[in-house]
């Protein structure tokens, strides 16, 4: 018989275990090879010659490569960026020898360290939501969109009516949502920004019938602390700022006081970036930094990339092919791009029509690492994410009928 040759991929020490289990290997060696089955690169920005030198030095020592700009070596450029590639077998001795370099060096071995921990992913856990308990990591979950304004995108005026807008959250949870996200302003490309009495008038009546007869936690999106304070007194769940801080810092000593998780959103007023998931991550660092900083746990942080917000059509679609590049911060990753313009502008199709569009950035989302999608077309979206999660390997065979 002749020998059968095909690739294998792997995305981290537990799919490389399993992989190498497959051959034959013992315990022992299944652990002791798996860190020499993953490949990682690493991207370092701003760094000084004399920093980039060492790093490629020892990077090669171990066996592994660091590509730097050609000026490095002779100090013709101020700074460089660094793309490191290993083994996590390499990285872990690169690591050691690194953490003993002078120039600020040690503290980079401790932050590059964390971008790979980061990339294995996280265990699936409970998490809190005053009092109401979602499970993430285990499935996708899918955030049911109530919005209460006059001029959505998508909805607008459909559910300002408190009776409406009740009965739409049980028809969404009817229809699947294991979490519901009430908006009172619109967010939409020219909105025109709303009072903090007016959103409180239009999301209060309806939140004081939503937190009395719904199953599932309850989002309240919105960028001002007075309205999540009175949100929160009033008993929602969730606080989703679509500023990631930068709007309202307070929200942050709200989440802490009130043990409320919290969805960082980046955003940004223009377009421009050096390099898209970077100038992201380093907001998301931020962000997180300022939370925990207030005293919120960072297992209650949830980030989200933005689709939408202060990105052109094509970076949206770079967002999301590139979407597990934000694994490096061990955070679980919400999305929201439900109906949204780049979806007509790729289809050519009004809003109205877009749910195939929604469906196939929810099924790359979902594989690409996302935890939670925000969506309209709840019943779809279910659907769409249940597959996706089965052809990703997170399906029970006895949990769906």
């Amino acid at each position: 018989m002749a020998i059968r040759v095909y690739s294998v991929i792997v995305e981290n020490k537990s799919e490389a275990r399993r992989v190498i289990a497959e051959v034959g290997a013992d315990a022992a060696g299944c652990g002791w090879m798996a860190p020499k089955a993953v490949h990682r690169l690493v991207m370092l920005d701003g760094v000084q010659p004399k920093q980039a030198n060492i790093i490629k030095q020892e990077m090669l020592g171990k066996g592994g490569e660091a590509a730097v700009a050609r000026g490095v070596v002779d100090h013709s450029v101020a700074e460089t960026k660094v793309l490191l590639m290993g083994t996590l077998r390499q990285y872990e001795h690169f690591l050691a020898k690194l953490a003993c370099q002078p120039f600020g060096l040690a503290d980079l071995a401790r932050r590059i360290k964390e971008a790979l921990d980061g990339q294995e992913g996280f265990s699936p856990y409970d998490l809190d939501c005053r009092g109401k308990t979602i499970r993430l990591g285990d499935k996708t979950l899918v955030m049911g969109i109530l919005n209460v304004t006059p001029d959505s995108f998508s909805d607008g005026g459909k559910y300002a009516d408190p009776g409406w807008a009740v009965e739409r959250a049980g028809q969404l949870v009817a229809d699947g949502a294991d979490i519901i996200d009430l908006g009172g302003e619109s967010t939409r490309p020219g909105y025109t920004p709303v009072a903090e009495e007016e959103e409180l008038a239009r999301v209060i009546p309806v939140l004081k019938k939503l937190v009395q007869e719904l199953p599932v936690p309850i989002s309240i999106d919105t960028t001002k602390a007075a309205v999540a304070r009175r949100a929160l007194d009033l008993g929602v769940h969730i606080i989703n700022d679509q500023w990631g801080l930068r709007a309202d810092p307070a929200l942050a000593d709200l989440a802490a006081a009130y043990g409320a998780p919290l969805v960082l959103m980046h955003n940004q007023k223009g377009t421009d970036y050096r390099d898209l998931m970077g100038d992201m991550v380093e907001f998301f660092r931020e962000s997180i930094s300022m939370a925990q900083q207030a005293g919120l746990p960072r297992e209650k942080i949830i980030i989200d990339p933005g689709l939408g917000f202060g990105k052109t059509a094509e970076q949206n679609l770079e967002a999301l092919r590139r979407l597990k590049e934000l694994r490096c911060l061990g955070q679980p990753v919400l999305i929201g791009p439900s109906r949204k313009s780049t979806i007509g502008k790729v289809l050519n199709l009004p809003v109205g029509e877009r749910v195939e569009g929604t469906a196939a950035t929810v099924a790359v989302g979902a594989a690409n690492g996302a935890h939670i999608v925000r969506v309209h077309d709840v019943k779809e979206m279910v659907r769409v994410a249940r597959m996706t999660d089965a052809i990703m390997g997170r399906w029970d065979e006895g949990s769906e009928k």
